[in-house]
């Protein structure tokens, strides 16, 4: 299993586009196989902060979700809204 933590930097104008944004990648990815977990977060401190932490059964499972037509479609227009990089990590679970 792979845990995947996308932290990413928003615009704060622009908080509401994005979320619609989120809304549909949410929706559509929470439907593909090999899909455990898809959920978005918002920082308390920093309404700025948006996170994305996901489960997926395995590596196989996530490569074909960054290949998928709505990743694609979508997440460059999420990018757009981000005032730098999003940091990104992948995790093997160990235990």
């Amino acid at each position: 299993m792979l845990k995947v933590v996308a932290k990413n930097f928003a615009d704060k104008s622009k908080i509401e586009e994005i979320l619609k944004l989120y809304k549909e990648l949410v929706e559509l990815t929470r439907k593909e196989e090999g899909c455990i977990k898809y959920e978005l977060f918002q920082d308390e401190k920093d309404s700025s902060i948006l996170c994305m932490i996901e489960e997926w059964e395995s590596r196989d499972a996530l490569d074909k979700h960054l290949k998928s037509e709505h990743f694609s479609r979508i997440v460059p227009k999420i990018k757009k809204f981000m005032i730098k990089e999003t940091e990104l990590n992948v995790y093997n679970k160990l235990m």
